[in-house]
């Protein structure tokens, strides 16, 4: 039997049964879920649908474009774990990319923006014990450069902020994201890096994630 998207077979919202009047129609068919895994050996596949148009069904992938919001800024960059998802924990455990899924992604890319743009190194690790001020960053070691650059860069670190939590995540060469885009109907796998409230909520989860696997 066929996956079907049409409502017929469903009962009434007052509870009672509908009689089939038709037989199922081309357009309400439904087809297997692409489950776009994490891997390197890329895959991705043209399906032909309605209309002569095409998707492209993503079945392995291992990279995709983030974009980072409040620096307005977006880099290609490799997808490294499936760390949680709302829907289902199956889909973290088999590595599963779909939409909303949260990833790890690797801050290699971001980082050299960082610090060609505002000359600034991030995600230093601070030594225990030491006498730094915390949230200070080292500054890039000194480059033979323009005065114009220069002025250039002291304009931007007037208006620089960075979330300590995006900072502590440079440390570990990894930062969270969310995969915006949709694997399995495009073909790829774009998201942006998750900062502020919502990048607290995740940690949360993940956190009370832990706790529960360790109670076990």
């Amino acid at each position: 039997m066929g996956i079907s998207r049409d409502s017929l077979h469903k009962r009434r919202e007052t509870g009672g049964k509908q009689n089939k009047w038709r037989k199922k129609r081309k357009y309400e068919l439904g087809r297997q879920p692409g489950n776009t895994k994490l891997s390197s050996n890329v895959t991705v596949r043209r399906v032909r649908v309605r209309g002569g148009n095409f998707k492209f069904r993503a079945l392995r992938l291992d990279s995709g474009n983030f974009s980072w919001g409040s620096e307005a800024t977006s880099r290609k960059t490799r997808i490294l774990d499936v760390v949680y998802n709302a829907s289902n924990n199956e889909l973290v455990r088999t590595q599963t990319l779909v939409k909303n899924a949260i990833i790890q992604i690797d801050a290699t890319p971001f980082r050299q923006w960082y610090s060609q743009h505002y000359g600034v190194e991030v995600g230093l690790k601070k030594k225990v014990g030491a006498a730094n001020v915390a949230g200070d960053e080292k500054q890039v070691e000194e480059k033979k450069v323009s005065n114009k650059v220069k002025t250039k860069l002291k304009a931007r670190d007037k208006t620089r902020s960075l979330d300590s939590h995006l900072d502590d995540q440079f440390a570990t060469g990894r930062l969270y994201a969310c995969i915006s885009s949709r694997p399995g109907q495009c073909g790829r796998c774009d998201g942006y890096i998750l900062e502020g409230k919502e990048l607290e909520f995740y940690q949360r989860r993940l956190l009370r994630k832990k706790g529960k696997v360790a109670g076990l």
